[in-house]
Protein backbone atom coordinates (compact mmCIF):
# COMPACT_ATOMS: atom_id res chain seq x y z
CA UNK A 1 0.00 0.00 0.00
CA UNK A 2 2.59 2.37 0.49
CA UNK A 3 3.99 2.23 -2.67
CA UNK A 4 0.63 2.92 -4.07
CA UNK A 5 0.50 6.01 -2.19
CA UNK A 6 3.47 7.15 -3.23
CA UNK A 7 2.37 6.47 -7.10
CA UNK A 8 -0.17 8.80 -6.71
CA UNK A 9 1.72 11.41 -4.98
CA UNK A 10 4.46 11.02 -8.08
CA UNK A 11 1.20 11.44 -10.68
CA UNK A 12 -0.24 14.51 -8.70
CA UNK A 13 3.58 15.97 -9.32
CA UNK A 14 3.52 14.97 -12.68
CA UNK A 15 0.23 16.48 -13.86
CA UNK A 16 1.73 20.16 -12.03
CA UNK A 17 4.62 19.83 -14.02
CA UNK A 18 3.09 19.00 -17.18
CA UNK A 19 0.76 22.55 -16.81
CA UNK A 20 4.38 24.57 -16.99
CA UNK A 21 6.27 22.60 -19.90
CA UNK A 22 6.54 24.98 -23.18
CA UNK A 23 4.69 24.73 -26.03
CA UNK A 24 7.51 22.86 -28.30
CA UNK A 25 7.97 20.76 -25.84
CA UNK A 26 4.40 19.68 -24.70
CA UNK A 27 3.93 18.91 -28.94
CA UNK A 28 6.72 16.36 -28.73
CA UNK A 29 5.32 15.16 -25.83
CA UNK A 30 1.90 14.46 -27.21
CA UNK A 31 3.35 12.94 -30.19
CA UNK A 32 5.65 10.51 -27.34
CA UNK A 33 2.00 9.91 -26.06
CA UNK A 34 0.54 9.62 -29.03
CA UNK A 35 3.42 6.35 -30.24
CA UNK A 36 2.65 4.91 -26.81
CA UNK A 37 -0.80 4.78 -27.80
CA UNK A 38 0.06 2.72 -30.37
CA UNK A 39 1.14 -0.72 -29.68
CA UNK A 40 3.63 -1.65 -32.56
CA UNK A 41 5.37 2.03 -32.41
CA UNK A 42 8.61 1.97 -33.04
CA UNK A 43 9.81 3.41 -30.12
CA UNK A 44 11.40 1.28 -27.35
CA UNK A 45 9.79 1.66 -24.10
CA UNK A 46 10.07 -1.06 -20.62
CA UNK A 47 6.05 -0.20 -19.39
CA UNK A 48 5.94 -1.35 -15.76
CA UNK A 49 2.09 -2.43 -14.99
CA UNK A 50 0.69 -3.16 -11.35
CA UNK A 51 -2.65 -4.52 -11.84
CA UNK A 52 -4.94 -4.96 -8.39
CA UNK A 53 -8.02 -7.95 -8.39
CA UNK A 54 -10.34 -8.20 -6.06
CA UNK A 55 -13.01 -11.10 -5.51
CA UNK A 56 -11.57 -14.51 -5.93
CA UNK A 57 -12.93 -17.62 -4.42
CA UNK A 58 -16.16 -18.99 -3.24
CA UNK A 59 -16.34 -16.04 -0.46
CA UNK A 60 -14.96 -13.20 -2.61
CA UNK A 61 -12.44 -12.57 0.16
CA UNK A 62 -9.45 -13.75 -2.56
CA UNK A 63 -7.04 -10.98 -3.94
CA UNK A 64 -3.93 -10.67 -6.41
CA UNK A 65 -1.16 -8.65 -7.25
CA UNK A 66 0.41 -8.69 -10.84
CA UNK A 67 3.22 -6.65 -11.61
CA UNK A 68 3.53 -7.23 -15.77
CA UNK A 69 7.09 -6.02 -16.95
CA UNK A 70 6.54 -5.56 -20.52
CA UNK A 71 9.32 -4.08 -22.43
CA UNK A 72 8.76 -3.48 -26.07
CA UNK A 73 11.72 -3.30 -28.29
CA UNK A 74 11.65 -2.29 -32.28
CA UNK A 75 14.19 -4.11 -34.65
CA UNK A 76 14.77 -2.51 -38.07
CA UNK A 77 14.66 -5.30 -41.12
CA UNK A 78 15.60 -3.99 -43.80
CA UNK A 79 14.52 -0.69 -45.51
CA UNK A 80 10.69 -1.26 -45.32
CA UNK A 81 9.61 -3.48 -42.37
CA UNK A 82 10.04 -3.54 -38.56
CA UNK A 83 9.57 -6.43 -36.26
CA UNK A 84 8.67 -5.90 -32.49
CA UNK A 85 9.16 -7.18 -29.59
CA UNK A 86 6.64 -7.16 -27.00
CA UNK A 87 7.26 -9.13 -23.92
CA UNK A 88 4.87 -9.74 -20.83
CA UNK A 89 6.64 -11.24 -17.77
CA UNK A 90 4.41 -11.00 -14.55
CA UNK A 91 5.49 -11.24 -11.36
CA UNK A 92 2.12 -12.23 -8.91
CA UNK A 93 1.22 -12.32 -5.05
CA UNK A 94 -1.93 -13.53 -4.45
CA UNK A 95 -4.37 -14.77 -1.57
CA UNK A 96 -6.77 -16.80 -1.21
CA UNK A 97 -6.81 -17.46 -5.13
CA UNK A 98 -5.80 -21.03 -5.34
CA UNK A 99 -7.16 -22.45 -2.32
CA UNK A 100 -8.64 -20.90 0.32
CA UNK A 101 -6.24 -19.43 2.71
CA UNK A 102 -3.79 -20.12 1.25
CA UNK A 103 -0.59 -17.22 -0.74
CA UNK A 104 1.89 -17.95 -3.60
CA UNK A 105 4.14 -15.29 -5.09
CA UNK A 106 6.54 -15.50 -7.99
CA UNK A 107 6.94 -15.60 -11.82
CA UNK A 108 4.17 -16.67 -13.81
CA UNK A 109 4.30 -17.61 -17.05
CA UNK A 110 5.65 -15.53 -19.73
CA UNK A 111 3.92 -14.17 -23.13
CA UNK A 112 6.35 -13.82 -25.96
CA UNK A 113 4.78 -11.49 -29.02
CA UNK A 114 6.93 -11.03 -32.28
CA UNK A 115 4.71 -8.32 -35.02
CA UNK A 116 6.20 -7.91 -38.11
CA UNK A 117 4.93 -4.53 -39.34
CA UNK A 118 5.50 -2.18 -42.47
CA UNK A 119 8.02 1.26 -41.76
CA UNK A 120 5.80 3.22 -43.97
CA UNK A 121 1.70 3.77 -43.32
CA UNK A 122 -0.16 3.62 -46.66
CA UNK A 123 -2.77 6.27 -47.94
CA UNK A 124 -5.65 4.42 -45.56
CA UNK A 125 -3.79 5.41 -42.53
CA UNK A 126 -3.91 1.97 -40.70
CA UNK A 127 -1.17 0.90 -39.03
CA UNK A 128 -0.84 -2.92 -38.68
CA UNK A 129 1.26 -6.10 -37.97
CA UNK A 130 1.15 -9.80 -37.32
CA UNK A 131 3.54 -12.80 -36.64
CA UNK A 132 3.95 -15.61 -33.68
CA UNK A 133 3.18 -15.29 -29.80
CA UNK A 134 4.52 -17.95 -27.79
CA UNK A 135 3.74 -19.04 -24.14
CA UNK A 136 7.13 -19.83 -22.08
CA UNK A 137 6.41 -21.81 -18.94
CA UNK A 138 8.01 -19.42 -16.60
CA UNK A 139 6.39 -19.68 -13.63
CA UNK A 140 8.17 -20.36 -10.34
CA UNK A 141 4.85 -22.06 -8.71
CA UNK A 142 2.87 -24.74 -10.17
CA UNK A 143 0.05 -22.74 -9.18
CA UNK A 144 1.51 -19.25 -10.64
CA UNK A 145 1.51 -21.35 -14.03
CA UNK A 146 0.31 -23.75 -16.54
CA UNK A 147 4.02 -25.95 -16.81
CA UNK A 148 2.88 -25.69 -21.02
CA UNK A 149 4.71 -24.32 -23.84
CA UNK A 150 2.49 -22.21 -26.37
CA UNK A 151 2.31 -21.23 -29.47
CA UNK A 152 0.17 -19.50 -32.09
CA UNK A 153 -0.38 -16.19 -34.71
CA UNK A 154 -0.93 -12.62 -33.07
CA UNK A 155 -2.02 -9.38 -35.04
CA UNK A 156 -3.07 -5.77 -34.63
CA UNK A 157 -5.02 -2.96 -36.46
CA UNK A 158 -4.51 0.51 -35.34
CA UNK A 159 -5.69 3.98 -37.00
CA UNK A 160 -4.36 7.29 -35.72
CA UNK A 161 -6.91 10.30 -36.43
CA UNK A 162 -5.56 13.81 -34.36
CA UNK A 163 -5.66 12.95 -31.38
CA UNK A 164 -7.70 9.71 -31.12
CA UNK A 165 -6.05 6.23 -31.68
CA UNK A 166 -8.37 3.19 -31.96
CA UNK A 167 -7.95 -0.73 -33.24
CA UNK A 168 -7.79 -4.16 -31.77
CA UNK A 169 -5.57 -6.28 -30.94
CA UNK A 170 -5.96 -10.32 -31.01
CA UNK A 171 -4.04 -13.54 -30.41
CA UNK A 172 -4.47 -17.36 -29.93
CA UNK A 173 -2.20 -19.82 -28.11
CA UNK A 174 -2.31 -23.34 -27.78
CA UNK A 175 -0.17 -25.33 -25.31
CA UNK A 176 2.50 -27.82 -27.84
CA UNK A 177 5.23 -29.41 -25.09
CA UNK A 178 5.12 -29.35 -21.28
CA UNK A 179 3.62 -31.33 -18.40
CA UNK A 180 1.73 -34.51 -19.62
CA UNK A 181 -0.47 -34.29 -16.10
CA UNK A 182 -1.01 -30.66 -16.18
CA UNK A 183 -4.49 -29.40 -18.80
CA UNK A 184 -3.63 -28.50 -22.51
CA UNK A 185 -3.60 -24.81 -23.20
CA UNK A 186 -6.60 -23.43 -26.19
CA UNK A 187 -6.28 -19.36 -24.92
CA UNK A 188 -7.92 -16.92 -27.33
CA UNK A 189 -7.52 -12.88 -26.68
CA UNK A 190 -9.25 -10.04 -28.39
CA UNK A 191 -8.48 -6.95 -27.22
CA UNK A 192 -10.22 -3.96 -28.80
CA UNK A 193 -9.08 -0.24 -27.75
CA UNK A 194 -9.90 3.19 -28.02
CA UNK A 195 -7.94 6.39 -26.29
CA UNK A 196 -7.46 10.25 -26.62
CA UNK A 197 -4.28 12.19 -26.33
CA UNK A 198 -4.35 15.66 -25.35
CA UNK A 199 -2.48 18.84 -26.08
CA UNK A 200 -0.54 18.52 -22.77
CA UNK A 201 -0.24 14.99 -23.29
CA UNK A 202 -2.75 13.30 -20.92
CA UNK A 203 -4.19 10.23 -22.66
CA UNK A 204 -7.59 9.25 -21.54
CA UNK A 205 -8.16 5.35 -22.48
CA UNK A 206 -10.38 2.66 -22.82
CA UNK A 207 -10.20 -1.15 -23.30
CA UNK A 208 -11.63 -4.18 -22.88
CA UNK A 209 -9.04 -7.39 -22.54
CA UNK A 210 -11.46 -10.39 -23.24
CA UNK A 211 -9.98 -13.52 -22.79
CA UNK A 212 -11.63 -16.98 -23.58
CA UNK A 213 -10.12 -20.79 -22.73
CA UNK A 214 -11.92 -22.96 -25.60
CA UNK A 215 -11.56 -26.52 -23.25
CA UNK A 216 -12.60 -24.81 -20.64
CA UNK A 217 -15.47 -23.46 -22.15
CA UNK A 218 -15.33 -20.17 -20.04
CA UNK A 219 -14.13 -16.67 -20.80
CA UNK A 220 -13.32 -13.05 -19.10
CA UNK A 221 -14.08 -10.06 -20.05
CA UNK A 222 -12.58 -7.04 -17.61
CA UNK A 223 -13.30 -3.24 -19.12
CA UNK A 224 -10.36 -1.26 -18.04
CA UNK A 225 -10.77 2.65 -18.15
CA UNK A 226 -7.08 4.50 -17.82
CA UNK A 227 -5.81 8.21 -17.16
CA UNK A 228 -2.04 8.58 -18.38
CA UNK A 229 0.28 11.93 -17.98
CA UNK A 230 3.71 12.00 -19.99
CA UNK A 231 6.40 13.47 -17.77
CA UNK A 232 10.00 12.84 -16.98
CA UNK A 233 12.61 12.59 -14.48
CA UNK A 234 15.47 14.32 -15.33
CA UNK A 235 15.82 14.23 -18.72
CA UNK A 236 14.07 10.28 -18.70
CA UNK A 237 10.78 10.64 -20.42
CA UNK A 238 8.32 8.75 -18.55
CA UNK A 239 4.15 8.11 -18.28
CA UNK A 240 2.66 7.76 -14.94
CA UNK A 241 -1.08 5.93 -15.17
CA UNK A 242 -3.87 5.06 -12.95
CA UNK A 243 -7.27 3.11 -14.03
CA UNK A 244 -9.83 0.73 -13.17
CA UNK A 245 -12.07 -2.29 -14.18
CA UNK A 246 -15.04 -3.94 -13.98
CA UNK A 247 -15.60 -7.23 -14.71
CA UNK A 248 -18.20 -7.52 -17.32
CA UNK A 249 -17.65 -11.17 -17.32
CA UNK A 250 -15.16 -13.63 -15.14
CA UNK A 251 -15.09 -17.55 -14.75
CA UNK A 252 -16.40 -19.22 -11.78
CA UNK A 253 -14.46 -17.81 -8.61
CA UNK A 254 -12.60 -15.07 -10.59
CA UNK A 255 -12.64 -11.36 -9.90
CA UNK A 256 -15.43 -8.29 -9.88
CA UNK A 257 -12.97 -5.61 -10.07
CA UNK A 258 -9.47 -4.01 -10.05
CA UNK A 259 -7.25 -1.09 -10.41
CA UNK A 260 -4.36 -0.70 -12.52
CA UNK A 261 -1.20 1.85 -12.27
CA UNK A 262 1.40 2.07 -14.73
CA UNK A 263 4.59 3.80 -15.10
CA UNK A 264 6.46 3.28 -18.69
CA UNK A 265 10.40 4.09 -19.22
CA UNK A 266 10.36 5.82 -23.32
CA UNK A 267 13.86 5.71 -24.85
CA UNK A 268 12.70 8.25 -28.14
CA UNK A 269 15.28 8.22 -30.92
Amino acid sequence: MVGSKALFRTIGLSAGLALTTPAAAQDNAQDLAKQLANPIASLISIPLQLNFDEGFGENGDGERWTLNVQPVVPISIGEDWNMISRTILPVIAQDGVATPGSNQFGLGDTVQSLFFSPKEVGDSGIVWGAGPVFLLPTASDRLLGGEKWGVGPTGVLLKQEGQITYGMLVNQIWSVAGDDARGDVSQGFVQPFISYTNSKATTFALNAEMSYDWIGDQGSVPLNFNVSQLTSLGKQPIQLGIGTRVYLESPSGGPDWGLRFNLTFLFPK
